[in-house]
């Protein structure tokens, strides 16, 4: 007769709980290793030719201007080139503005009258690009000029570890945006912001924290506290309204209470799409179920007005025939509510996330020059066309 196996099986949470620390802890380690020696990122600097690029002007302007004693001195390397920061950048944006001859030309954020653009970035479906699409745009606009507020609304807090923070290392006290939005006792939303090490970029990083707000809205609800619960992000956005020009909200891949108040606080809505039949039906799904929900949120008094809504075509593969078909048959449906620019699937940009680095973070001589900016330039259009769209929003 077979013995029978006496021996203890370790309990499921305990081996979760034990991967989970071991995976911190290395995560903790390569984030150090990263960035020595207090382990926060920084930003590195842009040649003449990126910043000229950025600014709209030509490399010998720019350099006319540097040997003229104007604006801010570049740092000079051995090869001769100059090297700007991103507050240099910023810096050349204002002295050009001056003496520009129409308002915005190098300043294009807010006027008086202009009110704040938030757009939300959403899709139900994991692995659409939802959060590589936000980062992007939240610091491209940031180098182009606009004053950015980034939140991280999404649990899993991609955004945040793409801008250097751990969660569970680097928000041990709170410091998401549930601390704002709660219901009991909630906090100024400028006591949560932080600076990032993008000029004009500031974030509110997102961590398992966020969670709470759905289980706690259910239980508000039941009390007779939680009814206005999709007014809470736009009331807290209220409050730091005159800082920004911009707010992109990186939200969670499902629809839940914080997904319908960053809806309701949006101006614009962004969807990414990844153009394959399982993700369309998934966003099928998803906009259904938006549908119905934002149409009881908007018969309690919920603002359903919008400045744009678009669909992002992301991870597209050009000479993929079966996505190309997808892509026509968005195109087909939606019209111009599909951006004419795509987010192609690149090395490039997958190779900088395993450093925790966006496209516009590693430096271009990483990768082949054909790799890096074909890109490029698909980031650039596509992030383009969005800033368009609140030029637009603004009367421009």
């Amino acid at each position: 007769m077979t013995a029978i196996d006496q021996t203890v099986k370790p309990s499921i949470n305990a081996l979760v709980g034990d991967h989970a620390l071991r995976l911190s802890q290395q995560l903790q380690a390569h984030r150090a290793q990263l960035f020595p020696p207090n382990a926060r990122k920084e930003l590195r600097k842009f040649t003449s030719g990126e910043a000229a690029d950025l600014l709209g002007v030509k490399d010998a302007y720019l350099r006319k201007l540097s040997l003229d004693g104007k604006g801010p001195n570049p740092e000079v390397r051995g090869n001769g080139r100059r090297y700007y920061s991103p507050d240099d950048i910023q810096a050349l944006r204002e002295l050009l503005e001056q003496g520009a001859k129409s308002p915005g030309t190098y300043l294009p954020g807010r006027r008086d009258g202009d009110h704040l653009q938030v757009i939300t970035v959403i899709n139900f479906k994991g692995g659409s690009g939802k959060t590589t699409t936000s980062a992007h745009l939240a610091q491209k606009m940031a180098l182009d000029g606009y004053r950015v507020l980034s939140i991280d609304l999404d649990p899993q807090a991609s955004f945040s570890a793409l801008h250097g923070f751990q969660p569970e290392f680097d928000l041990l006290d709170g410091g998401t945006l549930y601390d704002a939005i709660r219901y009991d006792d909630p906090v100024p939303l400028r006591d949560i912001i932080q600076r990032t090490y993008f000029t004009n970029l500031d974030i509110v990083p997102g961590n398992l924290d966020l969670m709470e707000f759905e289980h706690d809205t259910p239980r508000a609800l039941a009390q007779g506290d939680g009814n206005l619960f999709f007014t809470r992000v736009g009331d807290v956005l209220a409050s730091v309204e005159s800082d920004y020009d911009v707010v992109v909200i990186d939200c969670p891949p499902q629809l839940g209470f914080l997904t319908m108040s960053a809806l309701s606080a949006a101006t614009a809505v962004l969807v990414t799409v990844h153009p394959q039949m399982l993700d369309v039906m998934s966003m099928c799904q998803f906009l259904l179920m938006t549908s119905n929900l934002l149409s009881v949120v908007e018969e309690a008094g919920g603002d359903m007005s919008y400045d744009w809504l678009r669909y992002v075509v992301t991870r597209y593969e050009p000479g993929d025939g079966p996505q190309n078909q997808m892509v026509s048959f968005m195109r087909s449906m939606f019209g111009e509510h599909v951006l004419n620019h795509t987010a192609l699937k690149s090395t490039a940009i997958s190779d900088a996330g395993i450093t925790k680095q966006t496209l516009y973070e590693v430096e271009k001589g990483q990768f082949t020059r054909s790799t890096y900016e074909r890109a490029m330039e698909s980031l650039n259009a596509v992030n383009g066309e969005i800033e368009e769209l609140v030029q637009k929003a603004w009367g421009r």
